[in-house]
């Protein structure tokens, strides 16, 4: 059986930066015709100038390959419409982060009072520019999503013309809040499509699935796959794919971030595949959905996947990624550009 997908996106991806950005950026650049780029680096990307440099460092550490890096820059709540006006053409998105909720974050807004962020984002509105939300409070970790709906409910109502991504949602909660608010959309990973904090910490503690926002329960993966397979027209793939090197998850201070970048598009069909009626529904998911929500119109690119057993590599350049040496249903059989 061959599965072909045209112009996959991937709307949620960390490149990373230096050595780990030329190790890892064909990985995604090779199967993907674009991404969203994450701005979450140290320093944080928050200016132009930056912005454009991290791009043609992308490009130039994907080579010849066919791909699209959609950027975004990393929001802070001084941004006024004459600086945003500037930088509007340069960028896709604008990715808010609460303060040091997750990886390089510590710079991110602090309480969320929407007259102190009703300048930069009624200017988000004005422009057009979709502005990106990583929804956890700093609670009981398993309680921090859920608890974030009723900032993300604030902020729709706040500013109904913008349009608002719940960045890789993990919750039942997250799901429901989809189809309250005609502006809030979302993206979901395939590791939260597949594991819950069970197979992370259940028994062995498994660190190459300790991710932000951590797995959830049954009841959660089971609203998300609800929601993907039955082709929910507000949600888009969002690998949040987050290499980190070896030696920093394999650690008592383990990095969050699960390595799906080379492998995501294989997992999708096998998930989508064990669900007879969900195939049709793939497309939308992993291209459509977001080139409709983001007004995007990316570069062709098609991509032919095998119905045959593929062995996952135990790492790619020091980098573990899921199912490290365990066999998938799927495998590339042939990209074109």
């Amino acid at each position: 059986m061959s599965l072909t997908l045209l112009n996959p996106l991937d709307m949620h991806l960390h490149l990373r930066d230096g050595e780990m950005l030329a190790n890892i950026a064909k990985e995604s650049a090779h199967t993907f015709c674009g991404a969203l780029i994450m701005p979450n680096l140290v320093p944080p990307v928050s200016t132009k100038e930056e912005v454009i440099a991290y791009k043609q460092r992308i490009i130039a550490a994907i080579g010849d390959e066919t791909f699209t890096p959609y950027m975004t820059l990393f929001f802070k709540p001084s941004y006024d419409k004459a600086f945003l006006t500037s930088i509007k053409d340069e960028i896709t998105a604008i990715k808010l982060y609460p303060a040091g909720i997750t990886t390089n974050s510590e710079g991110g807004v602090s309480g969320f009072d929407v007259e102190e962020l009703r300048p930069a984002l009624e200017a988000m509105s004005e422009l057009g520019i979709p502005l990106c939300v990583h929804g956890e409070t700093n609670g009981f970790v398993m309680d921090r999503e859920a608890e974030f709906v009723n900032i993300y409910e604030k902020l729709a109502h706040a500013f109904p013309k913008l349009v608002i991504i719940m960045e890789h949602i993990t919750t039942k909660e997250s799901v429901a809040a989809l189809d309250r608010f005609e502006n809030l959309y979302a993206t979901i990973t395939v590791h939260h499509l597949l594991i819950t904090l069970d197979d992370v910490a259940g028994g062995m503690l498994r660190p190459h699935l300790f991710c932000k926002p951590i797995a959830k329960r049954p009841e959660d993966k089971d609203a998300l796959l609800d929601a993907v397979l039955s082709g929910h027209p507000k949600v888009m793939f969002g690998s949040d794919s987050a290499p980190h090197p070896k030696h920093a998850k394999e650690s008592c201070g383990c990095a969050a971030g699960v390595f799906t970048a080379p492998l995501a598009l294989q997992i999708l069909a096998e998930l989508f595949d064990k669900e007879n009626a969900a195939l049709e529904h793939l497309q939308a998911f992993i291209s459509g959905n977001a080139q409709r929500i983001y007004k995007l119109n990316p570069p062709a690119k098609t991509v032919r996947l095998k119905k045959q057993s593929f062995h996952v590599p135990s790492d790619y350049k020091g980098v573990v990624p899921m199912y490290a040496g365990e066999e998938i249903a799927y495998t590339i059989e042939e990209v074109n550009s």
